[in-house]
């Protein structure tokens, strides 16, 4: 599948079916994740990925009860390292850390959609709650949950804004 197929079909799912992943595609996720481009090559992210059911329950009470997460197979928790502070100071931590995170989530969620998978971007929970949960170091910030798995449902495409709203040329 071609990158902007990927990006026209990608979907945010809620609901999975009862199916494994497979080692070799949780290996390319991974791949994707990692070589995503990073503010200095710093690579100021890390990631979390949860295969254990009794895990992901906490997962969903740190996260408003939102029980679709429990039933997806792979729960990726995505994480800022503030630790970029000290190369950039506030910036680094209030932004570059941030913006690393989204885009390793998005190439992340590309890749799983060119194999078949669904995910959806959760940003509704408890920083704290999630970060007890793993156990977190203190210099992690959890900004994303991404719930990875077979989709149970095709949604249709949501409208999108007309490219002339969107983006303005300045020749």
């Amino acid at each position: 599948m071609d990158v902007l197929t990927a990006i026209k079909n990608r979907r945010s799912i809620r609901r999975f079916l009862d199916k494994e992943i497979p080692k070799d595609v949780a290996e390319a996720l991974k791949d994707a994740l990692i070589w995503a481009p990073s503010a200095g090559n710093l690579q100021s992210r890390r990631f979390y990925f949860v295969f254990n059911n009794d895990t992901k329950k906490r997962i969903v009470d740190a996260a408003l009860h939102q029980t679709f997460i429990a039933q997806a197979p792979l729960v990726v928790v995505a994480c800022a390292d503030l630790l970029i502070g000290r190369h950039y100071g506030e910036r680094g931590e209030e932004l570059y850390c941030l913006q690393d995170v989204a885009c390793s989530i998005e190439n992340m969620m590309l890749t799983a959609c060119s194999f078949g998978l669904g995910s959806v971007w959760v940003g509704a929970f408890h920083e704290e709650g999630i970060a007890n949960v793993l156990d977190m170091s203190s210099h992690l910030r959890p900004v994303a949950i991404v719930p990875v798995g077979y989709p149970a449902h095709s949604p249709s495409p949501p409208r999108r804004v007309d490219k002339d709203e969107a983006i303005i040329e300045i020749r």
